[in-house]
């Protein structure tokens, strides 16, 4: 056979991963604060990107004759029918003080007496006189006291010397939200300018503040001063606050040993324990937790079905500049200017087709999780049905790939609370008289009920198996130990030596 160049043509099918398809799928699973980050880059790359004001009308002009067949995008999600009885749609304090002279002349110290005593200029009315026109009955009604005013109240009363409550006020400061002292004190010292030990002794002093126990640089040292308060800090108190490690693993043997005390003196000292505030400052400063920012909301509908929508404070809003893509499209003068325009624009249109089509795969997702879990928004998580990415992809005919990238880091605000999609996909458990499968987690939650109700007789692993068995789970003892350890619950033999010392 003779060997040379030939030219041949060959027909192939490849799939390619375009830049735009790796947009749309990386948008898919990212959260709505990684969604609204991407944007706010996307805003600043991008020219003929802007955000949609929503406070004011749209303005929606015709581009000119030469851009007249280019779209105008949005981001909104679409409107969706009502499905099976459901219905889908888119809703849319710091100190400003010279330290050089402060702790060498005691008398210094004044100049910062206004943050400790507080000054009467800066309280409500703002004149000091008594027919203040600007103020109110409203304005004199005493608030919520914080920890820090409640604080500062008992500094100005307990420590005589200004430089003291210098340093008192600092360690106000640092007190994190559950009244212990975070910082180093040797670093205080030194921007202050005064011996460490000063600063040690003005802790021990703060450390018998109300509420006791704040101002302690331990969990120990949190319990020991409040033991102490009581006249209850003896040695084999003490013994038990050295070896915490031990009550926190239960093994009341070992603090039997360690602290020379019998099980009844233990089981005493364990309810003191436990009679006090590990977290003394909680009390004062009532921060509510922000929960997470669900995507999708929830609701019953006035006919008794699911009303399902999009939240519109996590839909990122953005549209196509079309008028400025025209006026500066027509003032492109060279090849590379026109180039990249062109581009611009088709990314700045891909992206919110993209993010239209995100919103619409989230909805459509979200309302058949509804569907399918429509027991458990009714009736609780003992009725949670077992469910794979797969029965999901099925029913709305796509890919299990993309559910699981809709389903992360995304969140739905139910009647139940907020939970993350995944939370619904859950493993199956078979029936023992040939039925429907059980949830892992309705089981968990069964076995969990099950000990919380037991009383003085207490319910052993093999005892919970034939329970479960006669309601119709079919489970292996090692399946609930599993279980059991997961939720941080001991065993029936620690269970049992706790309830006979009263824990």
């Amino acid at each position: 056979m003779a060997i040379g160049p030939r030219l041949d043509l060959r027909q192939t099918q490849s799939l390619v991963m375009t830049p735009q398809l790796q947009q749309a799928i990386k948008l898919l699973q990212l959260s709505n604060f990684e969604l609204a980050t991407f944007i706010d880059q996307e805003l600043e790359r991008n020219p003929l990107l802007e955000r949609e004001d929503t406070d004011r009308p749209i303005e929606r002009t015709e581009p000119k004759a030469d851009a007249a067949d280019l779209p105008v995008l949005d981001s909104a999600p679409p409107e969706t029918p009502m499905l099976d009885g459901m219905t889908a749609s888119s809703a849319e304090d710091g100190f400003d003080v010279d330290y050089d002279n402060t702790f060498n002349n005691d008398s210094a110290a004044d100049s910062v007496d206004g943050e400790a005593f507080g000054q009467w200029s800066s309280k409500g009315g703002g004149s000091h006189s008594f027919d203040d026109s600007d103020s109110s009955l409203e304005q004199m009604v005493a608030g919520d006291i914080s920890l820090r005013d409640h604080l500062v109240a008992q500094l100005n009363v307990d420590m005589a010397v200004p430089a003291d409550r210098l340093i008192g006020l600092h360690l106000i400061e640092m007190l994190d939200e559950s009244g212990y002292l975070i910082g180093d004190l040797g670093e205080l010292a030194e921007k202050l300018g005064c011996p460490v030990e000063r600063v040690e002794r003005v802790l021990k002093q703060v450390q018998g503040f109300d509420p006791v126990g704040v101002f302690a640089r331990s969990l120990r040292e949190c319990l020991g001063l409040q033991l102490a308060e009581r006249n209850r800090l003896d040695p084999a108190m003490q013994a038990m606050l050295d070896n915490l490690e031990l009550l926190a693993k239960r093994d009341l043997p070992g603090l039997m040993r360690v602290c020379g005390v019998d099980a009844e003196d233990l089981s005493e000292m364990i309810g003191e324990i436990k009679a006090l505030d590990p977290k003394p400052a909680l009390r004062f400063d009532h921060v509510v937790a922000q929960p997470i920012t669900p995507d999708v909301l929830m609701r019953r509908a006035q006919d008794g079905s699911w009303l399902v929508e999009l939240n519109s404070d996590t839909l990122p809003r953005v549209l196509v500049n079309a008028r400025y893509y025209s006026k500066v499209a027509a003032g492109a003068r060279n090849k590379d200017d026109k180039t990249y325009i062109s581009e611009r624009f088709q990314s700045a249109n891909w992206l919110v087709k993209s993010l239209h089509q995100r919103a619409t795969t989230i909805l459509k997702v979200a309302t058949e999780l509804v569907r399918q879990q429509d027991a458990f928004f009714r009736l609780g998580v003992q009725h949670l049905r077992p469910l794979v990415l797969r029965d999901i992809a099925t029913a709305i005919s796509m890919h299990e790939s993309t559910v699981s990238r809709v389903t992360s880091n995304k969140y739905i605000a139910t009647p139940r609370g907020i939970y993350e999609l995944k939370y619904f996909f859950t493993q199956s458990i078979s029936s023992a008289d040939g039925g429907d499968a059980h949830s892992a987690e309705s089981v968990r939650h069964r076995i969990k009920a099950m000990i919380d109700s037991e009383g003085k007789t207490v319910l052993s692993d093999d005892q919970i198996v034939v329970a479960l068995k006669a309601d119709g789970i079919d489970i292996a003892r090692r399946t609930v130990a599993k279980y059991r350890e997961a939720m941080n619950i001991a065993s029936s033999v620690q269970r049992r030596r706790e309830k006979a010392l009263g824990m």
